[in-house]
């Protein structure tokens, strides 16, 4: 048997086409391959949508023509409170003398550098 040609199998698929049966049903009474069958069917299929795609011209609207998108909505959105920035407190006591106390001092030992430096001569 000679090699069909691709007419050939378009025929063979326009008819199976209009059989209404199955792949393996119309292979079966014509005497033909049931993957063979699909496999054309595909492949003209393919070339079909690859030459449609040729006529269509490719045009891109102009910017104008586009529909108007509002900004974009963010899906996450991250806040982080920032705590204030405290200073270091500073006591200027009598006679020039001066106490720095950093943040976070215990206030237990503040107390007791208080009482020495008021007791001081």
């Amino acid at each position: 048997m000679a090699k069909a040609s691709r007419e050939d199998w378009a025929k063979r698929v326009e008819r199976w086409k209009d059989s209404g049966l199955t792949a393996k049903e119309f292979a079966a009474e014509t005497g033909l391959n049931a993957s063979t069958l699909s496999y054309w069917k595909w492949r003209l299929g393919a070339e079909q949508r690859d030459d449609d795609s040729k006529r269509k011209p490719k045009t891109r609207p102009a910017r104008c023509d586009r529909p108007k998108r509002g900004p974009k909505t963010p899906t996450f959105v991250e806040v982080a409170a920032q705590a204030p920035v405290a200073e270091p407190l500073e006591l200027v006591m009598p006679g020039e003398l001066r106490v720095r106390v950093p943040v976070g001092f215990d206030e237990a030992t503040l107390a007791a550098v208080l009482r020495v430096a008021g007791a001081r001569p």
